[in-house]
């Protein structure tokens, strides 16, 4: 099984810009979008269901914000929105497909980067959401957590971790709450396989960054350790641009 996750910074215009001959020719079995800023019907999902495609998606309450959706060759066994808190669902955070013994979620974390309140905001998602993933555990063991993260685990994740000590998605508490979750039963995927420095999954469009590949790395497939010998590969498709994001890819078996 191959899985994408994919953060497009808005759906519309990913496909403007070729998003729909790529995933006819990238041929994944599990998709998962985050910001697709799109209500339902904005969304073009018989375009998706002529290359193979089922469509599942929870939007934003909010026009044009935030959004996830999962793709599937595969019908689920069952889909479930949100988290079951009001605060995020109306933000469109969170949808999870099950297949069998395992369940893959398309998560959109919070960004804190427009101010102290959305700050705040994340660190109270990150307490709740680490919650909400320890109670799933107890009936979803095998679990692929698929996103944007909007946090850098480590200074090998970012192009410049001393400029960038006090930058939210860099700060301490922000990757602390990584590591601890890491150890809750977790694998990096991408660094399972790849160890190696420059590999990253989001840029600034300001100042040529990614052309000089001065990036952040905070898009995941975090895997249970439980299915950690079913992992066959990851990677990062930084040549892949229809969003200041690229696609990151894991197979399992």
């Amino acid at each position: 099984m191959k899985i994408i996750s994919y953060n497009v910074n808005g759906i519309r215009s990913a496909i403007s810009k070729g998003l729909l001959d790529w995933l006819a020719d990238v041929d994944a079995d599990v998709v998962c979008f985050q910001e697709v800023k799109a209500a339902l019907n904005d969304i073009p999902v018989f375009d998706l269901e002529a290359l193979g495609y089922r469509s599942y998606w929870y939007t934003a309450e909010k026009k044009g914000y935030s959004g996830v959706g999962i793709l599937s060759k595969v019908e689920p066994d069952a889909v479930h929105l949100g988290m079951g808190m009001e605060i995020y669902d109306r933000e469109g955070r969170v949808i999870r497909a099950d297949f069998g013994d395992i369940s893959i979620l398309s998560v959109y974390h919070p960004s804190g980067s427009s101010g102290e309140e959305r700050q705040e905001f994340k660190f109270k998602w990150l307490v709740d959401f680490h919650n909400f993933v320890e109670e799933l555990k107890k009936t979803r063991p095998n679990l692929i957590i698929s996103g944007d993260y909007n946090i850098c685990h480590k200074p090998i994740d970012i192009h410049n971790p001393v400029s960038n000590a006090k930058s939210s998605g860099f700060l301490p508490e922000e990757r602390e709450w990584m590591e601890q979750f890491t150890l809750s039963g977790f694998v990096d995927t991408f660094r399972h396989f790849n160890a190696d420095p420059h590999h990253y999954s989001w840029w600034s469009f300001r100042s040529g960054a990614r052309s000089k590949n001065l990036g952040w790395r905070i898009d995941y497939h975090l895997a249970t350790e439980s299915i950690k010998h079913r992992l066959k590969s990851a990677a990062i498709l930084m040549d892949v641009v229809h969003s200041d994001h690229c696609p990151v890819v894991v197979e399992i078996e």
